[in-house]
């Protein structure tokens, strides 16, 4: 498939510094990563966990806006400013630190069931304890332990005391369980999509599948408490969204683009733009089960009926209940028909990537080198969810159109963007050509 690489002018660009990963104490690094091989690998056949191989040297993500340095910040919202005190932790701050905080009980309680770890109850206590101590510290010394402390820290912070205590992936029963559900509807979510004849309408409806699908996420206090009493119905969930317009709503605007089926080539003269369909579109994935199976995966499906190539960007090592890069290979694998097919689409340009990420969160300043060379002349970025897409990314430019697209569950969040919890939030930019 020939691509022409794109380049873009941005009118407005809002100067910011570039986050850097802090050094931590008292905390172990990441488990060890692995090189990968072949860069251009398709979904073909399922393979173990322990074959998979996983993300080595990181880089800025290719289709970041130059100079990085003033145009990119991964977390959305000002934790602090330059002349707040650095030794007092801000009310912004706080406001974090508890919420991280309110979420323990729910951690504890998925590590003391699992049942991969030797005496996981104690260690899930350790675990409770320890990092109830560093947000303690966070708040009477915003410096310690790497900070200031901003969402990106916090996450780091909770993986690296699970991982240095023996906890790898204390979400992986609840979420090979949700994947087995969302499975079996896979194939009559896509049919109920295919039946809506409007493209406007049957777009609509794929996104409104995006956010019910988002839902399903256990880094949530309050979700989690909700799943765990009453689960979750993706059917459901879609009719129960809150009413547009959005606290962000681009979705019209994407409506019309969408419906002209052809795409601004930003590098081309505007009078040849017409004859460039969207040839490539890199989606960040969030959330296991619901998410990814029956919201994100009739989506691609969707691009892929248009003659669009696909590359799926998923995490590296498991965070909460997020999709791993080796978990989606499989759920590929068992979606896909003995043609290839999902559904009677062809999936050969379905493409999945490790994105080197191993938070809930991303900062886009540190993602695979295979990432990259499959991206580089993307037409269209989707980042989806609230970590990646709202909570870090929201004002992120890139050199091609890009969509920023999650559901609001944090009161805090809710609080920043002006709008209501369990809000949604669509967010289309489209390039400038040249």
């Amino acid at each position: 498939m020939n691509r022409m690489k794109s380049v873009t002018t941005n009118k407005t660009q809002t100067k910011s510094h570039r986050y850097k990963p802090p050094t931590l104490p008292h905390a172990t690094p990441s488990l060890p990563r692995r090189r990968h091989r072949n860069p251009l690998r398709r979904v073909l056949e399922p393979r173990s966990p322990e074959s998979m191989e996983s993300a080595s040297e990181l880089e800025p993500f290719v289709l970041l806006t130059t100079p990085i340095e003033s145009n990119y910040r991964a977390c959305t919202i000002p934790y602090r400013f330059p002349s707040d005190n650095p030794r007092k932790a801000t009310p912004n701050e706080i406001s974090w630190i508890e919420l991280f905080g309110n979420s323990i009980p729910s951690f504890k309680k998925r590590a003391e069931s699992d049942e991969t770890v030797t005496d996981a109850k104690s260690k899930a206590e350790k675990f409770a304890q320890r990092y109830g101590e560093i947000l303690e510290d966070l708040k009477k010394d915003p410096e310690s332990h790497g900070g200031p402390p901003d969402c990106i820290l916090l996450c780091r912070l909770r993986e690296q005391v699970l991982r240095e205590i023996g906890f790898k992936d204390i979400f992986k029963k609840v979420k090979d369980e949700e994947n087995a559900k969302a499975i079996s509807l896979f194939e009559h979510v896509v049919r109920l999509n295919d039946a809506i004849e409007d493209s406007g309408k049957r777009l609509e409806n794929l996104v409104r599948g995006i956010f019910a699908g988002n839902i399903f996420d256990l880094g949530s206090a309050q979700l989690a408490e909700v799943f765990s009493k009453d689960g979750m119905s993706f059917l459901a969930s879609c009719q129960n969204l809150v009413a547009r317009p959005w606290v962000i709503d681009d979705l019209d605007i994407f409506k019309l683009r969408w419906s002209k089926k052809f795409w601004k080539k930003a590098s081309l003269p505007l009078y040849t733009y017409r004859f460039y369909s969207v040839l490539l579109a890199v989606i960040f994935v969030d959330n296991s089960g619901a998410d990814i199976i029956l919201g994100i995966l009739p989506f691609a499906r969707e691009l892929l009926r248009r003659g669009t190539q696909v590359v799926l960007a998923a995490n590296d090592l498991p965070s909460i209940n997020d999709v791993t890069y080796p978990e989606l290979i499989e759920i590929i694998a068992k979606l896909k028909d003995e043609k290839g097919q999902l559904v009677g689409v062809d999936a050969s340009n379905l493409l999945i990537a490790n994105s080197g990420n191993d938070l809930p969160v991303i900062d886009l300043t540190s993602v695979s080198q295979e990432l990259n060379y499959l991206a580089t002349d993307a037409d269209l970025v989707i980042l989806e969810g609230m970590g990646r897409g709202i909570e870090t990314n929201l004002y992120a430019q890139f050199k091609c159109d890009s969509i920023k697209i999650g559901m609001v569950k944090h009161p805090e969040v809710a609080q920043f963007l002006g709008g209501r919890l369990y809000d949604c939030v669509f967010k289309y930019n489209e390039v400038s050509v040249v």
